[in-house]
């Protein structure tokens, strides 16, 4: 079958596709350069947004594999009205994007990038006046308590003694060891604030205006989960008022950003072009098994996290008659 990647792979997965399978992939992630290479594709690895028609040049297309976690890179319903199935990653880029949180607000508590400009540009007195503070015992609020969300709270938590409160649009976990409390309560009582919703029509700009006025002062923001979680000028406005006092963010609501996007020159910003989890272990880990991913659903094996399982039956039926 042919397999197609909307960019390419580690070459270890490359190579694991390559020994079963015609393995290609696409030359650019354009929107019409997708739609041409996946006409004759049976199964597509996404690492770059999918248009939402995509699925209507895909007649063969029996599986769609995310190289990464966040669906908002790939039309579900679509998918799921074809009958293809959908899986995705839950835990390949986890640690990476645990550890850019953690480094990040060590860097907006300490100023470290600030430092570094001022000291190459005023010398040796770029430390007068500086006023870093420390992370340990402060109050940590994470937004979106799902696994990356509570690796970062157990972080935090391991390496700083902070206390956690969190909240979430799902209902708590048993046993969760984050205190759950309404979103303002989080914007209203946290040193530290991390972002880990998905991109959904509920979630799409819920960090507005109000909930970034109520930070407390020199609370810190770091969002390394969808760019569109925020109001990106509601942020630019509260970073020239001092709330939040600093903020590292990772996604923007459109990727890559104009060259004029007021966050190039916003105040007490650091910013990061997507790499959150994009160590050296992660690609590897997010090549392989999506590649292994791949290989079960075209082999009629059901892949560890399905996203729309209601279509598995019709999958296999197709996969029997050879369609």
């Amino acid at each position: 079958m042919r397999i197609v990647a909307t960019s390419p792979l580690h070459p270890e997965a490359e190579d694991l596709l390559r020994q079963t399978h015609d393995y290609v992939a696409a030359p650019d992630p354009r929107p019409e350069t997708l739609r041409d290479w996946i006409g004759a594709a049976d199964g597509i690895i996404v690492r770059s947004k999918l248009p939402p028609d995509i699925f209507d040049a895909a007649p063969r297309l029996k599986a769609c594999v995310r190289h990464g976690v966040g669906l908002d890179f790939i039309p579900v319903e679509a998918a799921t009205a074809k009958g293809i199935p959908v899986a995705n990653l839950l835990e390949a880029n986890r640690q990476g994007v645990v550890e850019y949180v953690v480094g990040a607000a060590l860097s907006l508590a300490r100023d470290f990038t600030g430092l570094d400009r001022r000291l190459r540009r005023d010398g040796w007195q770029a430390r007068d006046g500086y006023h870093g503070v420390e992370l340990a015992g402060r109050t940590l609020g994470v937004v979106g308590c799902g696994r990356i969300g509570r690796g970062v709270a157990d972080a935090m938590r391991a390496a700083f003694g902070m206390r956690v409160i969190g909240y979430d649009t799902a209902p708590p976990r048993p046993g969760d060891t984050i205190e759950q409390v309404s979103l303002r309560a989080v914007f209203e009582q946290a040193d530290v604030i991390t972002l880990h919703l998905p991109s959904t029509a509920e979630t799409r700009d819920l960090i507005g205006a109000d909930l970034l006025s109520r930070m407390r002062p020199g609370a810190l923001l770091v969002n390394a989960a969808r760019g569109d979680l925020v109001d990106e000028a509601a942020l630019v406005a509260g970073l020239a008022q001092g709330r939040p006092a600093a903020a590292a963010i990772d996604v923007f609501r459109t990727e890559p950003p104009e060259a004029d996007h007021p966050f190039l020159t916003a105040p007490n910003l650091l910013l990061t072009p997507h790499i959150a989890g994009g160590t050296q272990e992660s690609l590897l880990r997010m090549s392989l098994q999506s590649a292994e991913a791949m290989l079960r659903i075209l082999q009629g094996q059901r892949p560890d996290s399905l996203v729309n399982p209601s279509v598995w039956d019709q999958h296999l039926t197709r996969l029997g008659a050879g369609t």
